[in-house]
């Protein structure tokens, strides 16, 4: 009778463990899913991308004349970033005006 309880038990546990292991993944939305919706709320302005870039930068022309070299570097890597994403972006535009990218 204890031999069956035991084994009762070990197969309780085993099937409770892969129960609670596999209902997570399920319930989860896959990576490519959130992604693709993410993808589709991003938009981009050039013209206004560019100005705010040209901004960054004389303001850090600024700031580096004005003897604040640290604050001139963070608003150039700022500028930086910016261009990046503005690079992305253009790069973007342009993969998906072509019918097969590749």
């Amino acid at each position: 009778m204890t031999k069956r309880f035991s084994a009762l038990a070990v197969s309780a546990a085993i099937v409770g463990g892969l129960f609670i292991t596999s209902a997570p993944a399920q319930a989860a939305p896959s990576a490519g899913q959130s992604k693709v919706s993410a993808k589709a709320a991003i938009t981009c302005n050039p013209s206004q991308m560019r100005q705010q870039i040209a901004a960054l930068k004389s303001k850090a022309a600024k700031l580096k004349q004005l003897g604040e070299p640290a604050a001139a570097r963070k608003a150039l890597n700022e500028a930086a970033a910016l261009q990046k994403r503005l690079d992305a972006c253009i790069k973007a535009d342009e993969d998906a005006s072509k019918p097969f990218p590749g």
